[in-house]
């Protein structure tokens, strides 16, 4: 899903728990800058979404989805979201940091490219 340019990576990501739990906007943000700190990332969480790299905004958009503790997450072909990065280290750096917050992750990608991801 897009990020809301309107809102910066912090609300984006805090909108989630206020949305689908209820949660009060102070008890969202703190676990929204918890969760960006963790993958060191707190610089971007007043960036809105023009201003964002594409690392920044892959980690934003990943952090919403993980804010939620779904069962699985689901990354289809990584290198449109980062086209200017060597992506499969990021991802795996990116996952691997967030490893306790995430129960299982699917990537979609070519088959070719399998070789580059570790097995989740």
């Amino acid at each position: 899903m897009p990020l809301r340019a309107n809102l910066s990576v912090l609300e984006n990501i805090a909108i989630v728990p206020q949305y689908r739990q209820n949660m009060a906007y102070e008890q969202a943000a703190d676990l929204a800058w918890s969760l960006l700190a963790s993958l060191g990332r707190a610089e971007c969480a007043f960036k809105r979404d023009p201003d964002l790299s594409s690392e920044e905004r892959f980690v934003a958009k990943l952090l919403r989805a993980v804010i939620r503790t779904p069962s699985i997450i689901l990354i289809d072909r990584p290198a449109l979201l980062l086209p200017d990065t060597h992506y499969p280290p990021f991802v795996s750096a990116t996952l691997e940091a967030l490893a306790d917050k995430i129960n299982e992750c699917w990537i979609v990608d070519y088959p070719w490219n399998e070789p580059l991801y570790a097995p989740r």
